[in-house]
């Protein structure tokens, strides 16, 4: 029996997307669960405690960090990650007792613009005009939902802000180190560096966690998990062209969930700017895409040898 054609990534579109669904239902989870614990406990220690009951998703990883082999520049630049991480989530946890799911879903897609923004200037990547723009267009968007001037800024938006950088600067490092290291080495010493980055922080703040607590943020850890995989197994199935433009729902649900459950108001302008900048971020998505398929499909002449 002659064998089925292999599946790629341009014929699984549904898959893609419905993996993309399952993976903003993960996130939104936990933002709604942090949102729900609230400032009971510190942020650091939230974010330190649902970091360290996550560890024991790295037993599948134990094999290749065992065989990894570690020069003194990479453990350097995990080491980095790893505090610029650990900043980044103590930020987004504090962000969450502050102000509204929307907002800190909103501005997290931000992320990706500091990433590009990153790339032209520490690793010099030739960016052209039009990206340019679509940048500038999500920063309009973040002034949009921000509206300085209009209305009164609290801590909690300077601090998705640090986010968002923060978490920049990581995926930057993990861009560098996806290069040098086994995928699963890359998110298991993530994993490890933050929990001891974190560590510190949560020691100056503690507070004796509740059962319960301890509870809710292991649900955290196991919907962040979830999250991550299956956002790998969304960019699997389909072109980022087609899953990107997906995670704007996530905006929709943070928001619906806010309303319904926690009584936030629904802010028009944090949509209006939540659609701005993912809108940017999928222009900028689209195309890199279609200057990786340029990179490698060959020439004319070339198809003929």
């Amino acid at each position: 029996m002659a064998q089925s054609a292999p599946i790629t990534a341009e014929s699984r579109p549904v898959a893609g997307v419905l993996w993309m669904l399952l993976t903003g239902a993960n996130f939104v989870a936990v933002t709604a669960i942090v949102k729900h614990v609230g400032s009971g406990l510190p942020a650091a220690e939230s974010a330190f405690l649902r970091y360290l009951l996550g560890l024991v998703f790295l037993i599948p990883m134990a094999r290749p960090l065992m065989a990894a082999r570690f020069t003194r520049k990479i453990l350097f630049l995990y080491g980095i990650r790893g505090v610029a991480h650990a900043l980044g989530v103590i930020l987004w946890f504090y962000a969450m007792t502050r102000i509204t799911m929307a907002e800190v879903t909103s501005l997290a897609y931000l992320n990706p613009i500091y990433v590009t923004i990153g790339a032209i200037f520490l690793l010099g990547e030739k960016v052209a005009l039009r990206r340019i723009l679509a940048i500038c267009v999500a920063l309009v968007g973040a002034l949009v939902i921000l509206r300085p001037g209009f209305r009164e800024l609290s801590p909690g938006h300077f601090a998705m802000l640090g986010n968002a950088l923060l978490f920049g600067g990581s995926y930057l490092i993990a861009k560098v180190m996806s290069d040098q290291s086994h995928p699963a080495v890359v998110v298991a010493m993530l994993s490890i560096t933050v929990t001891i980055g974190l560590a510190p922080f949560a020691w100056a703040v503690w507070v004796p966690p509740s059962l319960e607590d301890l509870g809710w943020m292991f649900l955290v850890a196991c919907f962040a998990t979830a999250g991550h995989y299956t956002m790998t197994l969304a960019l699997a199935s389909a072109p980022v062209t087609v899953t990107q433009p997906v995670t704007f729902l996530q905006l929709v649900w943070a928001m619906t969930l806010g309303a319904l459950v926690f009584g936030e108001p629904i802010d028009i302008w944090v949509v209006f700017g939540g659609a701005i900048i993912i809108g940017a971020v999928s222009f900028i998505t689209w195309r890199e895409a279609m200057l990786k398929r340029r990179a490698i499909t060959p020439s004319v002449p070339a198809t003929k040898g």
